[in-house]
């Protein structure tokens, strides 16, 4: 299986006759032909829409017409794994208006970095059940607040049957891409994530080697580990920055820098199906933030056998390269067709989007030409 999707798609207008389209903004176009497209990851759900890694959010990028819908996968304290950004859950969830939970705010050092809030491995399943998702961004995103409080923090069981029940609903597979956060962290807490992961994809008959799921890691030594347990696809992700914290802890010299090397890229290749770089690791941007020439960086991963899936497209001025902002205002929408067509043209296999919506109208568009 590829990244890439086979899509046979209903029409706008049958789909909205059946109810499917409720979304706002752009409607996923028709594509009435089969044909290999760009495969659209809905990154942390339709997070432009609605507060991010809720079902709420996952839903509304399926009917946006995603490809995969994307969690984030921490764990809590009792060893479930829930859908979270990040373990710590001040910044998205109303966990700081409940008085009963005050004395959990704490600091920790995560990744060699110190945070200060209330962690999901300081909770219970039952206990997180209790706290309402917000908006991370309502500065930039302030219509997404009229959501805050009403959805509950996902278990990866419930984006698991939502995608099931989805994939039923709209007549077409919906992917799953997890990602596994700060896996080193949980592991030293003796809550591995690799296991759940495993575990809920084969007890969901999704550990095959055509179930589309992609299973991503911003580290490298769990994903070696998860390779030996899973038949379904692999992704190395790619900062524009730094090291994998494995790398970091083992004393290991290599950055991401060099994990995009033709030798780098090989060695990916032995245990990952697929690199999900920074677009700024395809298409780098200079001091003042416009774009400069296109890195080797795709035609080097196809060489080694690897497709390509940068992150993250967001349509928000604050989010775009200076080239494709059309103001000073960071939360007004930019020319992201601009930089989906720019990415397009470097010849990737996928793309992460907050706004699945217009990314599937894109890429429909670049197609089509």
């Amino acid at each position: 299986m590829t990244i890439r999707v086979r899509l046979t798609a209903l029409s706008v207008a049958g789909a909205a006759a059946l109810g499917l389209i409720t979304a706002p903004a752009i409607a996923a176009p028709s594509r009435p032909q089969d044909t290999d497209q760009v495969a659209v990851f809905g990154h942390r759900g339709a997070s432009g829409y609605r507060p991010e890694h809720t079902l709420a959010s996952y839903e509304l990028a399926a009917r946006m017409g995603a490809d995969y819908i994307e969690p984030d996968l921490v764990s809590t304290k009792d060893g479930v794994l829930v859908a979270r950004h990040e373990n710590e859950i001040g910044g998205t969830t109303d966990v700081a208006e409940h008085p009963e939970f005050a004395g959990r705010k704490t600091t920790k050092v995560i990744d060699g970095s110190s945070v200060t809030g209330w962690f999901t491995e300081d909770f219970t399943l039952a206990e997180l059940k209790t706290l309402r998702a917000k908006e991370r961004i309502p500065d930039v995103r302030p219509n997404n607040t009229i959501y805050d409080g009403r959805y509950e923090v996902p278990t990866f069981q419930e984006v698991l049957d939502l995608r099931a029940r989805l994939s039923r609903e709209l007549r077409r597979d919906i992917g799953v891409a997890p990602e596994t956060k700060h896996p080193s962290y949980f592991a030293k807490l003796g809550l591995a994530l690799e296991p759940g992961v495993v575990e809920a994809l084969t007890r969901n008959g999704l550990n095959r080697p055509d179930a589309k799921v992609a299973v991503q890691s911003f580290e490298v030594a769990n994903l070696k580990e998860l390779d030996r347990s899973l038949r379904v696809q692999l992704v190395q992700l790619i900062s524009n920055s730094g090291a994998p914290q494995d790398f970091v802890e083992a004393g290991d010299p290599r950055t991401y820098a060099d994990l995009v090397k033709p030798a780098g890229l090989r060695e990916i290749a032995a245990y990952a199906d697929v690199i999900g770089p920074d677009t700024k690791v395809i298409l780098p941007v200079n001091a003042d933030g416009f774009l400069t020439a296109p890195t080797t960086v795709v035609a080097d991963a196809h060489a080694a056998g690897l497709e390509v899936v940068p992150y993250t497209v967001r349509a928000e001025n604050k989010f775009l390269p200076a080239d494709f902002r059309s103001s000073a205002d960071p939360a007004a929408f930019g020319d992201v067709f601009g930089f989906f067509r720019a990415l397009f043209e470097q010849d990737i296999d996928g793309i992460f989007s907050d706004h699945p919506d217009i990314a599937v109208t894109a890429r429909d568009e670049f197609a089509d030409r």
